[in-house]
């Protein structure tokens, strides 16, 4: 918990109660359904909550914005973005239903009101958002198959709607047909030796109407 407040001192006491609650609400469910390894969830602030918020630190989302989180898995990095961002509307998807079961169980607790969750592939989701999430569920051309359609026009950010994807290792033949990709190194913004390989990946993607 030292990490995320060390990083985002800003934390109302409120996203500090709700950032704190995550271990108790992870440790008790993933006894329960395994969402998250057990090695990671001892380091559960550093691996998952440090690590989805490096979105935030390459853009802090604008008031009203709907952000798709695709392959949630066990709500990351849409729950500690939800927690971030209170007046942002996340809409975390996965096919695996067991899944969604913790992290409808962790909304919950922590009484979150601008996440809603679909057991769904994305490519059936039929609404755009401002900007799609998403850690590592697939190469980039595959990933972009799956949201065609799915980013809004009106446009509110410095950077423009589009992906924003958590990735790590050597992107370069991955992002070789995508010119307008923009890589951000976390370990820019993390000293830890965990985000030396870690970065968010910003691909801007037109309306489609």
């Amino acid at each position: 918990m030292e990490f995320v407040q060390h990083y985002f001192p800003d934390l109302t006491e409120n996203q500090i109660l709700q950032f704190k609650k995550l271990e108790d609400l992870y440790k008790d469910w993933n006894l329960k359904i395994n969402v998250v390894s057990r090695k990671d969830i001892d380091e559960l602030y550093l691996r998952h909550v440090l690590h989805s918020l490096g979105i935030a630190k390459v853009m802090r989302f604008q008031p009203n914005s709907n952000i798709l989180d695709v392959g949630t898995g066990g709500g990351f990095p849409g729950i500690p973005l939800a927690i971030l961002h209170p007046e942002c509307q996340f809409h975390l998807v996965d096919s695996i239903a067991k899944k969604l079961k913790v992290v409808n169980e962790v909304v919950e607790g922590l009484g979150l009101t601008n996440v809603k969750t679909t057991h769904s592939r994305v490519e059936d989701i039929d609404e755009q958002f401002d900007f799609i999430v998403s850690r590592a569920v697939a190469a980039m051309p595959t990933f972009v198959h799956w949201v065609k359609g799915k980013i809004a026009k009106k446009q509110n950010h410095t950077l423009k709607n589009g992906i924003l994807y958590l990735k790590g290792g050597d992107l370069t033949e991955e992002l070789d047909s995508y010119k307008t990709a923009t890589i951000y190194n976390l370990s820019d913004y993390f000293n830890d030796p965990f985000f030396e390989t870690k970065k968010v990946v910003h691909l801007p993607l037109k309306y489609k109407g």
